[in-house]
């Protein structure tokens, strides 16, 4: 029902888990840099502190504090800088 993911020396984890209509996560990132890949299009939202994304096709970075989200196509891949440790929340599909 719900499991741990670890990512980049254990500073990236989450716990996924099934919603009533998709697949998500909930997670926090320490400062650093991560390229993640995606198989199914997810939708990122930042719960605390802030994520600055290169998403698929872009050429100029942005950010996303607390309250704001991005959507990421499947099979592709996104960048993020993170400067202070940020939680989010992922919804796949």
């Amino acid at each position: 029902m719900i499991k741990h993911n670890s990512y980049f020396d254990s500073n990236v984890q989450s716990l996924g888990f099934a919603t009533d209509s998709k697949p998500a996560s909930v997670g926090v990132m320490a400062p650093g840099e991560y390229r993640f890949g995606t198989e199914a299009a997810e939708r990122m939202e930042v719960i605390s502190g802030a994520l600055t994304v290169l998403l698929p096709g872009q050429t100029k970075w942005q950010t996303f504090a607390a309250g704001q989200g991005f959507d990421v196509p499947g099979n592709n891949h996104f960048d993020l800088q993170v400067s202070v440790n940020t939680a989010y929340l992922c919804i796949y599909g």
